[in-house]
C-alpha cells in the first residue's frame, strides 16, 4: 500500500491496543475512573475555594489555582481514553480526536512543569525574603508569569502536533494506552528517530533546566529554615517545605526513572512503558491538590467553614 493512499489525512480512526494483553480490564478501568474522579473533585474544590474567596486572591493561591487547572486538563486528556477502552470497550478514537488529545496532554505536561517551577519560586521568595515578598511577587507579576508559561506550552506543542499531523500512517493502531506524541510517531510509516529531536530538546529543558532549578530552590529553603532558631514555627516551616516537594517528586520521578534506565542500557517493554505512562498521568493530579489543600491552613479553614454551613443550614431550616 502506498503512502499516498494511506496518509494521515486518510486515517479515519485509531485503535487503542495497549490494554489488549493485560487481564482484569474492568478492575483496572474502575481504579482509573476512581482516581480520575478524585483528581477532578480535589482540583475542582481548590479552584472553587480560591476563586470565590477574595482573601485567597494572592500570588501563591493564584499559582495553586493554575496548577489545579493544569491537573484537570492533563488527567482528562489521557484518563478518558483509558476509561473508555477499559470500561466501555470502545477502543477506537477518531484521528482528529487523537491528535487533539496529544496536544492537550503534552500542553498539560509542559505547563505542569512550569507551574511547579512557579510554586518553587513563590516559596523561595516567601521564606528567604519574607519582608520583600509582597513587593517582589505581586498578583500582576504572577498572572503574567502564568500567561507566559501557557504561551510557551501552546507554542511548543503547536510545533510538535503539527509534525505528527503531517506524517503518513501505515496502520491505524496505537500500541499504547492513550494518544500521545510517541505513540502517534510509532504508528507512522517513517523512521521515528528524526521526529523525536524536538521532543528530546524539550525533555532536556525540563529535566536539565527546570528540575535542577526546582531542587536548588527547595535546597535553599531547607538551608534557610535550618538556620532559623529551633522553634515550633521553624519546625512547621520545614515540614511545609518538605511537603511541597512531594508534588515535584511525583511529577519528575517517572521521568527520571525512564531516563536513568535508558542511560544504563535497560530497555522497557511495552507493558512497562504503559505502566509508567499510567502512573505519571494519574499520580500527580491526585497528589497536587491533596498537598496544597490539606497542608494549607487557609484553604482548609475555608473548606471546613463551607462544609459546616452545609451541615448546619438544614437543621436551622
Amino acid at each position: 500500500m502506498s503512502l499516498v493512499n494511506f496518509s494521515g489525512q486518510n486515517v479515519v480512526e485509531f485503535t487503542i491496543t495497549g490494554f489488549d494483553h493485560l487481564p482484569h480490564h474492568k478492575l483496572m478501568g474502575t481504579v482509573i475512573l476512581l482516581a480520575y474522579c478524585l483528581a477532578l473533585l480535589c482540583s475542582g474544590t481548590n479552584i472553587c475555594i480560591i476563586s470565590t474567596d477574595r482573601r485567597l486572591h494572592r500570588p501563591m493561591y493564584l499559582l495553586i489555582c493554575n496548577l489545579a487547572l493544569v491537573d484537570i486538563m492533563f488527567s482528562t486528556s489521557a484518563s478518558t481514553t483509558m476509561i473508555s477502552a477499559l470500561l466501555a470497550g470502545d477502543k477506537t478514537i477518531s484521528y482528529h480526536s487523537c491528535l487533539s488529545r496529544v496536544y492537550i496532554y503534552h500542553l498539560g505536561d509542559i505547563t505542569e512543569c512550569l507551574a511547579l517551577s512557579g510554586l518553587a519560586l513563590d516559596r523561595t521568595v516567601a521564606i528567604s525574603e519574607p519582608l520583600r515578598y509582597a513587593t517582589i511577587l505581586t498578583n500582576r507579576r504572577v498572572f503574567i508569569l502564568i500567561v507566559v508559561s501557557w504561551l510557551i506550552g501552546i507554542g511548543c506543542m503547536g510545533k510538535v502536533v503539527s509534525t505528527a499531523d503531517q506524517l503518513p500512517y501505515c496502520q491505524p493502531v496505537i500500541k499504547y494506552v492513550f494518544c500521545d506524541y510517541p505513540a502517534m510517531i510509532r504508528a507512522a510509516c517513517v523512521d521515528p528517530e528524526p521526529y523525536f529531536r524536538v521532543p528530546s530538546i524539550l525533555g532536556l529543558w525540563i529535566m536539565a533546566g527546570q528540575f535542577p532549578l526546582i531542587v536548588l530552590s527547595y535546597g535553599k529553603l531547607v538551608f534557610t529554615v535550618l538556620r532559623l532558631p529551633h522553634t515550633e514555627k521553624g519546625g512547621r516551616t520545614f515540614r511545609t517545605v518538605i511537603t511541597h516537594f512531594i508534588p515535584v517528586a511525583s511529577y519528575y520521578a517517572p521521568k527520571l526513572v525512564s531516563v536513568l534506565l535508558t542511560r544504563v542500557g535497560v530497555r522497557l517493554n511495552l507493558t512497562e512503558r504503559n505502566a509508567m505512562l499510567i502512573i505519571s498521568t494519574l499520580v500527580p493530579p491526585l497528589i497536587n491538590p491533596t498537598v496544597y489543600c490539606l497542608q494549607n491552613k487557609e484553604i482548609k479553614s475555608v473548606l471546613l467553614r463551607v462544609l459546616w454551613r452545609k451541615a448546619v443550614l438544614p437543621f436551622k431550616a
